[in-house]
């Protein structure tokens, strides 16, 4: 492609040498430098691509977009712009043909409900015949293809690669998790969104490497919606308003306490059969009664997320209820059947406040007990081991510590700074280090009416001990647990 026409939305401060030149590769790695290319440097938290002008160029690049003057020779183009990171979306997205504009695009942000409202908002598109693609924290999913992810907002350049085969797949939407450092580091600029949903905020990602304060957290959070068309907003988080500030977008709200336009009410709890869930009325511009096989208030919340979506798409009622009936995201509150007396789920918690955030849920089903089956990463903060075992013990009748990604740490010593917390309250426990024992034993010593909680782990599939990822996937461990005991 000519680099002109790469540069076509590209603000440019200043340029030196050739523009009319044809570029075979758009890079910003520069171990994949290669002849003809263009080599974006990027400013990162560790590396600076300014330092790899001189080796991209042996390599035979032939342009370079930069944010400070560099030294090359004359036969290479130089593009001068205040950022090189949102230089970088507007080159991607026209490297790929703006493939986003073949798109109907929904963009979802929020500090929690963003993964299970995308897989919800995927199943009933597909549910109602619109091939969707997907991008979030656990994976881009392409047609059949399913890409791990690397970070929750892909880079610019693979995020308008995703976009071009989901095109060349036949895919006429595309749901996807938005995140803060997304927004902030331009990896979703370069487009504007069809849809974007706000579910809520709580301070997270705040830190010397992420957002300096809850302002900036916020501020980026805002974004979403000074580049989308239609905005979604959950109208009962006390953010709500600040996230409307400054919107360009037209606003449709949803909730369950504060007026809305799409309003859920008669919300009642399902436990029957060793499957717990909510059941609600919605009324507004939907009207009709859902049922979701996921605990918690927070389920009725993501539910109108995706409700208040698919509205716009003339989906019908009835495919949304039956969907999302059925609908449940790997490592998400993710109800594994074993057993109609008692109940096993999977669960991402890996922090005080999401595993407070889900204890608290399941306790307002009254189980018989509640069991948490966890660890903690080894080479993290010790705070977290010590605040997990506390908030267990406090609200679990039986905390079984065992052992998550001990990373290089001995897993023993992890476990006795979780027991540490354990006994900051009164809570009952026992330590097995082997995961799979661990979970054995909860299933052979559970009783009727439990809820037992995999927690930790989620949608990974790995245990990481010394500096190697091993095979673990718990619900294949929660199979070969049942054959053993014959509960199959």
């Amino acid at each position: 492609m000519l680099l002109n026409k790469l540069l076509e939305h590209v603000d440019i401060v200043s340029t030196t040498g050739e523009m009319n030149k044809e570029i075979t590769s758009v890079i910003n790695d520069s171990r994949k430098a290669c002849e003809g290319g263009l080599f974006i440097c990027i400013k990162g938290a560790v590396v600076d691509g300014h330092t790899f002008v001189e080796q991209v160029v042996e390599k035979g690049v032939t342009a370079l977009v930069v944010e400070d003057d560099v030294n090359v020779s004359e036969d290479v183009t130089v593009i001068k712009v205040k950022d090189t990171r949102l230089a970088m979306a507007h080159i991607s997205a026209a490297y790929f043909d703006y493939p986003a504009e073949k798109l109907t695009t929904i963009g979802i942000t929020g500090t929690k409900g963003k993964t299970t409202t995308t897989y919800m908002i995927k199943s009933i598109l597909e549910g109602a015949g619109f091939k969707t693609g997907l991008i979030g924290t656990i994976e881009t999913i392409i047609g059949d293809k399913h890409i791990p992810a690397a970070n929750t907002t892909p880079e610019s350049y693979n995020l308008q690669e995703y976009f071009a085969q989901m095109v060349e797949a036949g895919c006429t939407h595309v749901v996807m998790e938005v995140s803060s450092q997304g927004l902030m580091l331009h990896r979703v600029s370069g487009f504007t969104f069809d849809y974007g949903i706000f579910t809520n905020l709580e301070p997270d990602h705040i830190g010397p490497n992420e957002h300096k304060d809850f302002d900036d957290y916020l501020r980026c959070k805002q974004l979403l919606f000074k580049q989308c068309k239609h905005g979604i907003f959950n109208v009962d988080d006390s953010h709500a308003k600040q996230m409307m500030e400054g919107a360009t977008c037209d606003i449709l709200t949803y909730g369950l306490e504060n007026d809305a336009d799409i309003k859920a009410d008669n919300v009642s709890l399902v436990n029957k059969d060793g499957v717990i869930g909510i059941a609600f009325d919605v009324s507004g511009k939907v009207n009709d009664h859902f049922e979701v096989d996921v605990p918690g208030k927070f389920s009725v919340y993501n539910s109108l997320a995706a409700i208040s979506t698919l509205i716009n798409f003339d989906v019908d009622p009835a495919i949304i209820s039956k969907v999302l009936k059925k609908v449940h995201v790997k490592g998400r509150v993710e109800l594994i059947p074993v057993s109609k007396d008692f109940t096993l789920m999977i669960d991402y918690a890996h922090n005080a406040m999401s595993l407070e955030s889900l204890l608290t849920t399941i306790r307002e089903y009254e189980p018989g007990r509640i069991v948490t089956v966890f660890g903690c990463g080894g080479n993290r903060s010790k705070l977290r081991r010590y605040e997990m075992g506390e908030i267990s013990s406090k609200l679990a009748d039986l905390t079984i510590v065992t052992s998550d990604n001990p990373r290089f740490e001995e897993p023993q010593d992890i476990m006795n700074d979780i027991i540490t917390g354990v006994k900051k309250a009164d809570g009952e426990y026992i330590a097995i280090e082997n995961r799979k024992d661990a979970i054995k034993y909860s299933i052979e010593h559970a009783k009727k009416g439990d809820i037992i909680i995999l927690a930790g782990k989620g949608h990974e599939t790995y245990q990481e001990i010394k500096g190697v990822k091993h095979d673990m996937d718990e619900r294949v461990l929660v199979k070969e647990v049942l054959e053993e005991l014959n509960m199959n």
